[in-house]
């Protein structure tokens, strides 16, 4: 299984943790510098219809908290205080991929001189 589709299984599973039981465990940033994964692993993560999935979810929870629409209620059967937790968790997890994938791409090179 190729690294970018085992952390898409990852972040799915956590989503559910965080919406359903409540979990608050997993730390992207920390994942991806201890598995060292590549930029571009994390960038097809980022390009991933999960993390769009991710990232529509986080809105979902914003506008479920600004009294959006009833059947936002029915979606999202949380409290205003738990959806919150849910949707700062489920930003941390698209903001850190995002820092990883720019200090990634920040990487200098040295230059060898010839004599």
């Amino acid at each position: 299984m190729e690294p970018e589709d085992l952390l898409i299984e990852i972040v799915e599973r956590v989503i559910d943790d965080a919406c359903i039981h409540g979990k608050f465990n997993f730390d992207m940033y920390q994942y991806l510098t201890k598995n060292k994964l590549r930029k571009i692993e994390v960038t097809k993560f980022i390009e991933s219809s999960s993390a769009a999935n991710l990232s529509q979810t986080v809105d979902d929870l914003e506008y479920y908290l600004e009294g959006g629409h009833p059947e936002m209620r029915e979606a999202y059967p949380l409290s205003k205080p738990d959806a919150r937790k849910v949707r700062n968790y489920l930003y941390k997890i698209l903001e850190d991929a995002w820092k990883y994938e720019l200090e990634k791409g920040k990487r200098k090179r040295k230059r060898t001189i010839n004599k």
